[in-house]
C-alpha cells in the first residue's frame, strides 16, 4: 500500500491524473492502509489462543490476493461498538506491565494478554482512524464556477468521490466524476438532490457496470447535473507466488523471478476514463428540454466493450520481476504501465 501511494503521486507528475485526483486518491489509499493494519491486528494472535473458528482472517486468494467482503462487513459492525469494547479492555500501559510481571513470574509467554493487547489495537484503530468501509459515500469538492450559462447565474463544477469494496471482486475501487451544475440552487446546499445523488451513485458502484452506463444513467436521472467526466480506480489484484493462487502470465514472472522474501508479488491497478465529447438537448417534457451528454468512447475494436474513452493498466511490482518480465517480452504487457521498485525503494516508471 506504501508504494501505491508513491505511484499515485508519481502518475500526478506524470500528468496521468491530476493534483486533486491525487489528493483524493491519497486519502483512500490511507484509509485502505488503516483497514488492513486494523484487520492485521484483530487476527495477529488468534491462532496462538486455539480459537479455531476466527483463527486467520479469510483473503480470497485465487483472485483479488485482499480481504473478501465479509471481512469487511464484519469489522463496520465491530467498529459500532469499539467504544464499549475499549472501555472493557485494560489499557495498552496496564497490559504492557502486567505482560513483564508474568514474564518474570510465571517464566512463560504471557499469550493471553498478548490476544488482549492486539485486541485493544484492533479497537483503538476502529474507534480513531480514517478506515475504507465496504461503502465510502460520495463527497463534494467544490472545483469552480462558469458564467457562460447566465440564465442560471453560471455552471457550477464539482469534482465528486466515492468509493467501494466489490463483494464480487473482494477490490476496493475509487470513482471521481466531475459534473456541471445548472440547476438555481447549488448541489452542496440543496437538501432534496445531494440525498439522491449520494443514493445513486452508490447504488452504482459495481466493478462489473461499464462507466458509460454509469455516466448516462446519470445524465438522464439528474436534468439539472452533467456528468462530464467519470474515472474508476481499481486497486488490484495483488499477486504473490508464495501465498496467493492466481493463473495467467504474471505467475509464471512471479515463479522465474526467485525474488526474496517480500519480493515476490505484484500488485496491479487500472484507471478507466470516460470523457464527454459533445451535448445534445433532448425533450423531456411537453415544453422542456435537457441537455444530454454524448461521451467519448476508445476508437479501437474494443471500445464499445469497454464503454470507456481509455483504460491505462499498470503493474508495480520489485526490480527482478521486472527483469524476468521484459527478457519474456510477454505481448500481454505490452500496453503495460510498470512502475518498478528498486533495491532503494525508489520507484522508476517504464511505459
Amino acid at each position: 500500500m506504501m508504494h501505491l501511494s508513491e505511484v499515485a503521486a508519481l502518475s500526478n507528475k506524470e500528468k496521468l491524473i491530476t493534483t486533486a485526483e491525487a489528493r483524493i486518491l491519497a486519502g483512500y489509499l490511507g484509509a485502505l492502509t488503516n483497514t488492513f493494519t486494523a484487520l492485521s491486528y484483530k487476527f495477529l494472535m488468534t491462532h496462538r489462543i486455539g480459537d479455531r473458528e476466527s483463527a486467520s482472517m479469510s483473503i480470497d486468494k485465487t483472485e483479488s490476493g485482499f480481504p473478501i467482503f465479509q471481512e469487511l462487513m464484519q469489522m463496520a459492525s465491530d467498529a459500532t461498538q469499539a467504544k464499549k469494547h475499549l472501555k472493557s479492555l485494560p489499557t495498552q500501559e496496564r497490559l504492557k506491565k502486567d505482560m513483564v510481571t508474568h514474564i518474570l513470574t510465571e517464566k512463560s509467554s504471557p499469550t493471553p494478554l498478548q490476544y488482549a493487547m492486539s485486541q485493544r489495537l484492533y479497537y483503538e484503530y476502529l474507534d480513531q482512524e480514517n478506515l475504507f468501509l465496504t461503502q465510502n459515500h460520495p463527497q463534494l469538492v467544490w472545483v469552480g464556477k462558469e458564467m457562460r450559462d447566465g440564465k442560471n447565474g453560471g455552471r457550477r463544477r464539482y469534482l465528486v468521490h466515492w468509493a467501494a469494496y466489490d463483494s464480487q471482486t473482494n477490490l476496493p475501487a475509487v470513482y471521481l466524476m466531475e459534473l456541471e451544475d445548472t440547476a438555481s440552487r447549488a448541489l452542496v446546499h440543496d437538501e432534496r438532490r445531494w440525498p439522491q445523488v449520494q443514493s445513486h451513485l452508490m447504488a452504482q458502484a459495481v466493478s462489473s457496470l461499464k462507466l458509460l452506463t454509469i455516466a448516462k444513467g446519470f445524465d438522464s436521472d439528474f436534468d439539472s447535473l452533467h456528468p462530464k467526466l467519470l474515472r474508476r480506480f481499481h486497486l488490484g489484484p495483488m499477486y504473490s507466488h508464495a501465498y496467493t493462487e492466481q493463473h495467467g502470465p504474471i505467475r509464471d514472472v512471479l515463479s522465474e523471478a526467485h525474488g526474496e522474501a517480500g519480493e515476490d508479488w505484484a500488485l496491479a491497478w487500472t484507471v478507466e476514463s470516460l470523457l464527454s465529447e459533445d451535448t445534445v438537448q433532448e425533450k423531456t417534457g411537453i415544453f422542456k428540454k435537457s441537455e444530454r451528454q454524448v461521451y467519448k468512447l476508445d476508437a479501437g475494436p474494443a471500445g464499445k466493450e469497454s464503454g470507456a474513452t481509455d483504460t491505462q493498466r499498470s503493474l508495480i511490482l520489485p526490480h527482478p520481476a521486472f527483469q524476468v518480465l521484459e527478457e519474456k517480452q510477454a505481448a500481454h504487457f505490452r500496453n503495460t504501465r510498470k512502475y518498478v521498485v528498486g533495491h532503494n525503494k525508489k520507484i522508476l516508471s517504464y511505459n
